[in-house]
């Protein structure tokens, strides 16, 4: 086994589009071929589009992008910005007058970072394609991670900053990897060590206050957190699977956060799961699940390791200065 890049992965590009200054973004993953699509909705705030098309009884079988963007549900129109790409490039779904791309997406929560007037849209969706490329997937505060935060269980003002993460794994000719925009609730935990990497602070900011502990403790008060936190994120690997197989690797995946993220999927959170299978080579569609929960696992570890801080929230390498 050994460790990849995300974009090593038959047939994926990733793009990133950011507005530094409003602290949004979004995140492409292309496979122009088209990929075996799946789903896998947890949370109980999910803003997404095109999932019910991965139904397995529906129709299409593949998608050629999937789109995870800031904004809420106003950034799901940076998934126009794709299809309007793809389109231009002859890519989709034939239905004769033209090709119809098939485009998946979902958002995340980060209006209230930034300057929320300001939301990727079909613009910042296009130059994020135009942006793809199969070469290194950078992480931290970029595409949809930009204004991505974690900890918000007290409020915005004691959480920590979240971003973008990925992580790859290669054995034999078998490629499984995962990207993800981390901006949980809850906190953020690296499973391999026990660490609690980021998430609420305690009033002074300069230690972690353990949002579970301080959930337990409230357990009678009815609190109306802003309804959307979300961490959004795709599975991709290059082997062959059915859509109900690509279902079944996107439910799989969400051990990922489960071992990650405390608590995870939320009634605040629209945690979600995309899966795409590029039909390289034949593989166990066990195999390739623990491979990519544990790709998504350490995709989220890497989210937070790389982020920064920014738009005042203090991020993992900051508090571990103090």
């Amino acid at each position: 086994m050994k460790e990849i890049q995300f974009t090593d992965i038959d047939g994926i590009k990733v793009g990133h589009a950011q507005d530094l200054k409003a602290a949004t973004g979004c995140t492409v993953i292309i496979c122009e071929e088209g990929a075996t699509g799946g789903v896998d909705v947890r949370g109980g705030s999910p803003g997404t589009r095109e999932t019910d098309l991965l139904d397995p009884q529906n129709l299409v079988d593949k998608i050629h992008a999937v789109m995870l963007s800031g904004g809420s549900a106003f950034g799901l129109d940076a998934a126009s910005g794709a299809m309007k790409y793809l389109e231009e490039k002859d890519i989709g779904f034939d239905v004769q007058v033209t090709k119809v791309p098939i485009v998946c997406s979902a958002v995340l929560f980060d209006l209230v970072v930034g300057d929320y007037k300001v939301r990727p849209d079909l613009e910042m969706g296009y130059k994020a394609c135009v942006n793809a490329t199969e070469k290194e997937c950078p992480n931290g505060n970029i595409g949809a991670g930009t204004g991505a935060t974690v900890g918000k269980f007290l409020g915005i003002e004691r959480a920590m900053k979240g971003g973008l993460g990925s992580y790859a794994i290669q054995i034999g000719d078998l490629k499984v990897g995962a990207i993800v925009a981390v901006n949980a609730l809850g906190d953020i935990i690296d499973p391999e060590t026990g660490e609690v990497l980021a998430g609420l602070l305690d009033e002074d900011k300069k230690n972690l206050a353990g949002t579970e502990n301080i959930m337990a403790k409230k357990y009678s008060e009815k609190k109306n957190i802003f309804s959307g936190n979300t961490t959004i994120g795709v599975v991709a690997t290059n082997g062959i699977f059915t859509k109900a197989e690509a279902n079944k690797l996107a439910s799989m995946s969400h051990n990922g956060y489960a071992r990650t993220m405390r608590p995870a999927h939320s009634i605040f959170d629209g945690d979600t799961i995309f899966a795409m299978a590029t039909g390289k080579i034949e593989a166990d569609i066990n195999v390739v699940g623990f491979l990519a929960a544990r790709a998504m696992e350490r995709a989220v570890v890497n989210a937070i390791k790389s982020a920064e801080s920014a738009y005042g929230f203090k991020a993992y390498r900051e508090l571990n200065m103090d």
